[in-house]
Formats: C-alpha cells, sequence, structure tokens
C-alpha cells in the first residue's frame, strides 16, 4: 500500500530507518511528509506506533492500493 502521512513539524530524515523506509520530505508550511510504499496494514500500524511514541501530531494519513510493485497510486 502507498501511504502518505503528514506531520507537524519538521522530523529529522535520520528516521527514516525506523519509519519502514518511508521517505522524510520537509515542507514549507512546518510540516513533514513521510511517503511511499508499505507492505500492509501491520507496518503502517507500526510506523504509527512510532510517531505516537516519539510524540508527534499526525495531520493526515492518506492510503492507495498498489499494484505490481508500482509505488504510485491507483487513479
Amino acid at each position: 500500500m502507498y501511504c502518505r502521512i503528514y506531520l507537524k513539524g519538521h522530523l529529522d530524515p535520520s528516521w527514516q530507518e525506523w519509519l519502514a523506509g518511508l521517505t522524510v520530505l520537509h515542507q514549507d508550511a512546518g510540516t513533514t511528509l513521510l511517503t511511499g510504499t508499505l507492505p500492509d496494514q501491520a507496518a503502517l500500524h507500526g510506523v504509527l506506533v512510532t510517531l505516537r511514541r516519539l510524540n508527534l501530531s499526525l495531520l493526515s494519513l492518506e492510503t492507495h492500493d498498489v499494484s505490481h510493485g508500482d509505488e504510485r497510486p491507483k487513479v
């Protein structure tokens, strides 16, 4: 599944390894976008637990099914 997770504040890119390899992108609005593909909902839950333990504020979460290893969401 392809995921886009927006967080309040800027998260250091060194956390990428701890967040299942999701790409950490800083946004101009003072937010962080985590984006990438996760294998299943259990992996997503693990990422969300990590974010909660870091006391980060979740602004939004989007998921889309992925077909044939393609990292772009279906339209």
